[in-house]
């Protein structure tokens, strides 16, 4: 039987326990990967500790993780696209990234110039980020407000804004001032003196992507001139500023993976610098999680 980093309850990173798991077989549409590498996001810290409770009810041996990349090694009855021994990058519907073996049923071509590890850091990052866009209708000569602008989805969402002629603002902390700037957008910093600092760099914003859900929502509001273009991926107190609480649906951005890999493996698009744990030592991750702004990304063995 494989092995996963299974979640025993809600609570601190040692309720992610390495155990024994049943092989997960592939429905209709899906293919079943042999994991190499899987990422961690902050939105699986916030599953973990119950923050998202209601949207991710703790269910028997769930296992976290949104994304994966890995070796196609068994497919569903009515999979025509792909071929055990192909090498993707994968999202995750019902999670199960860190273990041996996940089901996906939307899944892109790894490159071969492209690492496991950024494959598998790709993949819910870029949905959200290019579903997000969508959602807020971001078009070109018009501003937004990125909340998190240095994280793994902000970086992201940043470049496609940019390079669609969006001017972006950044809220970072100031580490990240610098990566901001090389990615197009202005930075200002969280807390008190955003929307000062906002309204001094661009008078106003058009539409918020918070992409890291750490607070901020009110003064976003306020910028936007209302909640209707404003839209968190990850701040559970989101209804009470009547903003919308956007999480990975089969319709979001279907098409996220294909469009942005071949930027990925061009070198057109740059993710967050990553450090790699073993896929058994889930736990300490999300350790890392509570005091490091690094992209973090599991491995096999």
């Amino acid at each position: 039987m494989p092995y996963a980093s299974v979640l025993t309850g809600f609570g601190p990173p040692e309720v992610l326990v390495w155990s024994q798991v049943a092989m997960p077989e592939p429905g209709p549409s899906q293919v079943r990967i042999r994991v190499h590498a899987a990422g961690v996001s902050p939105t699986d810290a916030k599953i973990r500790r119950g923050d998202l409770a209601q949207a991710f009810p703790l269910r028997p041996s769930t296992v976290l993780g949104f994304e994966a990349a890995g070796t196609v090694d068994a497919l569903g009855p009515s999979i025509t696209s792909a071929a055990v021994g192909d090498e993707v990058a994968a999202m995750l519907p019902a999670l199960g990234g860190y273990g041996e073996y996940a089901l996906a049923s939307t899944w892109t071509p790894k490159p071969a110039g492209v690492s496991w590890a950024d494959a598998a850091a790709l993949p819910s990052s870029a949905e959200a980020a290019v579903g997000v866009l969508r959602q807020l209708r971001v078009a070109p000569g018009e501003t937004l407000l990125i909340l998190g602008g240095g994280g793994s989805v902000g970086v992201i969402a940043t470049q496609l804004a940019v390079a669609q002629g969006v001017t972006v603002v950044s809220a970072t902390g100031a580490h990240d001032d610098r990566l901001a700037r090389e990615l197009g957008a202005i930075p200002v910093r969280y807390g008190p003196e955003l929307l000062a600092q906002v309204r001094a760099e661009v008078g106003k914003v058009d539409a918020v992507l918070d992409a890291a859900g750490r607070g901020g929502l009110g003064d976003a509001v306020e910028l936007a001139g209302g909640a209707e273009r404003v839209i968190t991926l990850a701040d559970e107190h989101a209804a009470d500023f009547g903003v919308a609480l956007s999480a990975p649906t089969p319709d979001r951005a279907p098409d996220a993976l294909d469009l942005t890999m071949p930027l990925l493996a061009s070198g057109t698009l740059r993710l967050r610098a990553q450090r790699t744990l073993s896929m058994r030592d889930a736990a300490k991750a999300h350790a890392f999680l509570e005091t490091t702004h690094e992209r973090l990304v599991l491995t096999a063995e």
